[in-house]
């Protein structure tokens, strides 16, 4: 009888993990290939070889890319480099990307740069906030841009309980912010088993000096975050749920969900066009060959538009779309006056001219 129990249990656990299997396989979109969506005047940008996580584009046309990103249970191509940001100007007939300075007293031998935000004070100071990970540990830097010079003053770092697996941040003043947890653990064994188990722990967290709170929770893998032009809505990246959420803002910085858009892709950052409102993803069309990278068979690219997302049926368009040869593993898209700048996890930058 003991045997029989034994065995029983171990078919039951059998079919529990194989079930387990099969799903996990299907929110990595572990089958899915795409058929490539060309850009006709795209070249690869000079000086971005470990990443270009994320990108964000001032209104005069200035990009920050933050790179060099070491992730646990992701490729990186030089794992003992400190990252570093880098800033394209845009108006320029020929841009390209110069790496910025960074204040004495930061530690740099450190500096792990993930999601980026930008917060423009009334007297046109620029912020610049920076998810780190020193020693894979959460933190946001927040510096001061200082354009003349090219470099980046730091300002001060903060920590706190509630920002443990920090991976976006989008400002909303000088010194607060929302930013995304995408995992609830911060083991890298147990961040995979969250992942593998499917559990919706992640959440949104607000920031400000005197106040720190949860204001949105049940997310498989919360990831990029941003905010619409006039700030009345949050867009969240659920990246394993294939999922966009619109939430609304209230005065008490809480979120409430208005909408779910549903895809059929792992969408990563979102980029918010200030003036049409569209939203553009960088997207890993297939995640299993992101998470279990192999050169034989390389994670692809691709970026969607989103336009009228407030709307009953909006308009999602699949812009660019690559098998890994040229790109591999975008996870933010860009756009600025007919320019279109592509990001990855830890390989290489594009330049499009759309």
């Amino acid at each position: 009888m003991g045997k029989v129990l034994v065995l029983a249990l171990a078919g039951i656990l059998a079919a529990l993990l194989g079930e387990r299997l099969v799903e996990f396989r299907r929110k990595l979109n572990g089958s899915r290939e795409v058929e490539p969506v060309e850009l006709p005047n795209c070249h690869l940008i000079k000086g971005i070889e470990r990443g270009a996580e994320d990108i964000y584009i001032l209104p005069d046309g200035l990009a920050f890319i933050s790179s060099g990103l070491k992730y646990p249970g992701l490729k990186s191509f030089a794992p003992d480099k400190p990252g570093e940001i880098f800033l394209m100007d845009l108006n320029d007939e020929n841009p390209r990307a110069v790496e910025l300075r960074i204040s004495r007293g930061f530690d740099l031998a450190s500096f792990n740069p993930h999601g980026i935000s930008v917060y423009i004070d009334k007297d046109d100071s620029v912020y610049l906030f920076v998810v780190n990970h020193p020693e894979f540990k959460s933190t946001v830097e927040v510096f001061k841009f200082v354009e003349d010079e090219n470099s980046l003053v730091h300002l001060k770092t903060i920590r706190h309980e509630l920002l443990s697996s920090v991976n976006d941040i989008v400002a909303l003043g000088p010194d607060h912010f929302y930013a995304t947890n995408d995992h609830y653990f911060s083991d890298s064994i147990l961040m995979f088993l969250e992942l593998f188990l499917g559990l919706s722990w992640t959440n949104v967290v607000y920031y400000s000096p005197t106040e720190v709170k949860e204001v949105a929770s049940g997310f498989y893998s919360a990831n990029g975050i941003n905010i619409s032009p006039d700030k009345k809505y949050v867009y969240i990246a659920d990246l394993m749920a294939h999922h966009v959420h619109v939430m609304e803002k209230h005065a008490n910085w809480s979120l409430t969900q208005l909408k779910v858009l549903e895809l059929d892709t792992l969408v990563d950052n979102l980029f918010v066009e200030p003036y049409t409102g569209d939203i553009w993803g960088g997207c890993h069309p297939n995640g299993m060959k992101l998470l279990f990278y192999d050169p034989e068979n390389l994670p692809g690219s691709e970026v969607i538009r989103i336009q009228n997302i407030l709307s009953a049926k909006p308009t999602v368009t699949q812009v660019y779309a690559e098998n890994g040869s040229v790109l591999q593993g975008s996870s933010v898209a860009a756009v600025y006056s007919g320019k279109l700048l592509i990001g990855t996890v830890f390989h290489r930058a594009l330049y499009c001219e759309l």
